[in-house]
């Protein structure tokens, strides 16, 4: 049984917010602890903050190599100023780069990738869409089972609505956008 931490979940929205959160959670539980409770139970009250602690670690060791707010958007505007030519070639490069085998597409998805067997449909080519809706998920999930692959990815710069991200949530689709698309191309295009 796979156990799943709801979104709305405390751990889970420190686990998304910046690492130091946490630690002053952290120090705000001991402060109090050792304040308010007799000298006796104070180090235990202290030790109330070690769930947030343990969250901090693993929130800092996750944002170790994300993009600062000044590279993210040098990264999104370059990547927006891309005609498709030249971002498939980017893509193609990333994945390669991955250890992915390419294969050009036409339709709904624009990429097969293959790695040790497992195939993978891409969908890019809506890029950059304003937003992106559930029609062309369906679309993509169409095209990962007629090819038979295993998982299907969307990229986007646009918006995802609810619905879209809830689709992908119950269709296996993973999305790639934002400090995610400019993570895979970083070394490609040299922001970072």
């Amino acid at each position: 049984m796979k156990f799943k931490m709801s979104e709305k979940s405390l751990f889970a929205v420190l686990l998304r917010s910046p690492w130091w959160i946490s630690f002053v959670l952290v120090a705000v539980i001991a402060l109090a602890a050792g304040a308010l409770l007799p000298k006796e139970y104070a180090g235990v009250g202290m030790l109330g903050g070690f769930p947030f602690f343990v969250i901090g670690c693993m929130a800092m060791w996750r944002q170790r190599n994300l993009p600062s707010a000044a590279e993210l958007e040098k990264g999104l505007s370059m990547l927006s100023s891309m005609g498709w030519r030249d971002f498939s070639a980017l893509l193609e490069t990333a994945f390669t780069r991955q250890g992915y085998t390419v294969k050009h597409l036409n339709g709904a998805a624009d990429m097969q990738l293959e790695k040790k067997g497992v195939l993978t449909v891409v969908s890019a080519k809506r890029w950059k869409a304003a937003a992106l809706g559930v029609e062309s998920l369906r679309e993509l999930v169409a095209a990962r089972d007629a090819l038979e692959a295993r998982n299907c990815v969307c990229i986007t710069l646009g918006q995802v609505s609810a619905k879209a991200n809830e689709y992908a949530e119950q269709n296996r689709i993973t999305l790639i956008s934002d400090a995610d698309l400019v993570m895979l191309t970083a070394e490609t295009i040299k922001i970072l």
